[in-house]
């Protein structure tokens, strides 16, 4: 059941690229910390798995001698809890905690929260933006500058009030009024 935020003909103005960014960065600060968390849990569990409990020096000999190569179980381990933890704050309270910084919200053009599915859109869209663009950097080096930072800049900057994101996922973030204090 989504949670009804305001009124279906109440309109809140759409958010400014700026807040947008403000909330990535601020987001993007907590994401690394839930990164390093889950990395550090599934090497853990993966340690105990292949017996490196009695040794825990082993994955750093592995990777000092170019035995230990890319994990894509981890790969897919970090995407998944990504999701998890974007989608869960937007299909709830329409906010992450940097957009509850920046007063900004997801939500549909009726008030209402994002479905799971609206969410993955939305994750997903991000996600291969940001792959193309890490991918223009180990091809091209220095000069995916030129393509990368406007992809990301066209990934969130709103045209007609929508980034690409909001277009593919059939959302809108909004722009909250600042609530007065009570006392």
């Amino acid at each position: 059941m989504p949670r009804r935020f305001h009124a279906a003909d109440e309109l809140l103005p759409p958010a400014s690229f700026l807040k947008r960014f403000l909330a990535i960065v601020y987001d993007g600060l907590i994401s690394i910390a839930v990164l390093l968390v889950t990395t550090g849990a599934y090497t853990m569990i993966t340690g105990w798995a292949n017996g490196w409990v009695t040794d825990w020096d082993a994955p750093l000999q592995k990777a000092e001698t170019g035995q230990l190569s890319g994990d894509p179980g981890l790969t897919f381990v970090l995407f998944l809890v990504m999701y998890l933890f974007f989608a869960y704050f937007w299909t709830r309270i329409g906010q992450t905690l940097g957009m509850q910084v920046w007063r900004v919200r997801i939500e549909n053009l009726n008030g209402t929260s994002v479905s799971w599915s609206q969410a993955l859109r939305r994750y997903v869209t991000a996600a291969v933006v940001l792959f193309l663009a890490l991918l223009a950097g180990y091809y091209l080096g220095a000069a995916t500058l030129f393509l990368s930072v406007p992809a990301m800049i066209a990934l969130s900057f709103p045209v007609n009030g929508l980034s690409l994101t909001d277009r593919f996922s059939d959302s809108v973030v909004v722009s909250l009024a600042k609530t007065p204090k009570a006392g």
